[in-house]
C-alpha cells in the first residue's frame, strides 16, 4: 500500500513544486517592475500543499524572500512539517 501512495504523493508533490517554483519567479519578476505581487499568504498556501521543495528551490535560484525572516521561518516551519509527516509515515509499523 505504501508504494501506491507514493505513487500517488510524489508526482503532486512535483507538480506543485514546479507551480510554487514558477509562482517565486514572477513574484520577483513582478517586484522588479513595481507590480502587483503574489500574496505571501498564497505562496505559504502552494508550500503547504506540498509546494514547499519549489519554494526552497525558488528561494535560492531567484534570490527571493530570502531576507524576510517571518517569511522563511513559516517555509522551514512547513518544510519540517511535511518531512517529520512523511517519515513518520513511512517508519510506523
Amino acid at each position: 500500500m505504501r508504494v501506491e501512495v507514493l505513487l500517488v504523493a510524489l508526482p503532486i508533490y512535483a507538480v506543485v513544486s514546479a507551480i510554487t517554483f514558477v509562482a517565486f519567479g514572477v513574484d520577483k519578476r513582478r517586484a522588479g517592475r513595481n507590480e502587483r505581487r503574489i500574496p505571501e499568504r498564497t505562496l505559504h498556501a502552494l508550500e503547504l500543499l506540498g509546494g514547499w521543495p519549489g519554494a526552497l528551490l525558488g528561494m535560492q535560484v531567484f534570490r527571493h524572500k530570502r531576507r524576510k525572516a517571518a517569511y522563511f521561518l513559516v517555509t522551514w516551519a512547513l518544510a519540517a512539517g511535511h518531512s517529520i509527516a512523511f517519515a513518520a509515515w513511512l517508519l510506523r509499523a
